[in-house]
């Protein structure tokens, strides 16, 4: 993910001042509503939000309240459940954001006791659900911990950048790698190199399909709901590339006509 240097280099000096601004907020056992403060400052030093147009505190949705919410460009971004700095983030908080997002039609939320960072994006299907992206600890110099803050920073949003993690997160997996290699295209390419190798033995799709599922790829991967979503999304995937094959030829031959 392409981080610009200025955002990257602001994302690093904000880190480095409330590093020690949450250690000392923990230690004195801050209240929730204090914790809320240090966020807010966070997201206007780190993330790079206006706090005075582009944060709203104590977000009102259907009769009930969030503790903030992240607006660019009157468009709201995602949602932010607070929990005092030093509460462990437990289910039930998640369920009250989730709630909170399901109610505003908010794809992302964000659950923080401000050390700990937890990013779920909501499912809007029946019943309506969530899933959660990643966790990250700002005390804790995870690899990936400037790329994550970035994903949930002003330019980020922006850019989507959340939306491109997960669709990055959704095909780059076990259970639609295993989808693909399970798929008819690659299963036939396997049984041609196999006929080349010993071109008298007699080997059908049936047979490939059996050892790439049975001695290749754990039973784990191959069942349940998992894989048989992936292997919607290849099918999907297959029958796209197919028919823009089909347009690309019929367009070829109609020209020729003409």
């Amino acid at each position: 993910m392409a981080i610009p240097k200025r955002v990257a280099n602001r994302i690093k000096s904000g880190l480095r001042t409330f590093r020690r601004v949450l250690e000392d907020a923990r230690s004195a056992d801050r209240s929730e509503q204090d914790t809320v403060t240090i966020i807010t400052d966070m997201l206007a030093v780190i993330f790079g939000y206006d706090k005075y147009s582009e944060l709203t505190a104590e977000y009102a949705i259907r009769g009930t309240y969030c503790d903030l919410a992240v607006k660019v460009d009157g468009k709201l971004k995602y949602l932010i459940e607070v929990k005092a700095i030093d509460k462990s983030l437990k289910e039930n908080h998640l369920r009250q954001a989730t709630d909170y997002a399901a109610k505003e039609g908010v794809e992302w939320v964000v659950l923080t006791n401000g050390v700990e960072w937890q990013a779920y994006r909501m499912i809007f299907e029946q019943p309506v659900g969530f899933e959660h992206c990643w966790t990250m600890n700002l005390l804790e110099g995870e690899p990936d911990l400037i790329e994550m803050i970035y994903m949930l920073s002003r330019e980020g949003v922006t850019k989507q950048a959340l939306h491109e993690y997960q669709e990055q997160r959704q095909i780059l997996n076990r259970h639609v790698v295993s989808a693909i290699l399970l798929s008819e295209p690659i299963v036939k390419a396997v049984r041609r190199e196999l006929r080349k190798m010993s071109p008298g033995m007699k080997i059908d799709t049936d047979d490939v399909k059996d050892i790439v599922t049975n001695d290749i790829i754990k039973r784990v991967i191959v069942e349940g709901e998992d894989i048989k979503d992936a292997r919607r999304k290849v099918t999907r995937a297959l029958k796209r590339r197919k028919s823009r094959r089909e347009s690309k030829i019929a367009g070829a031959s109609n020209a020729q006509d003409s």
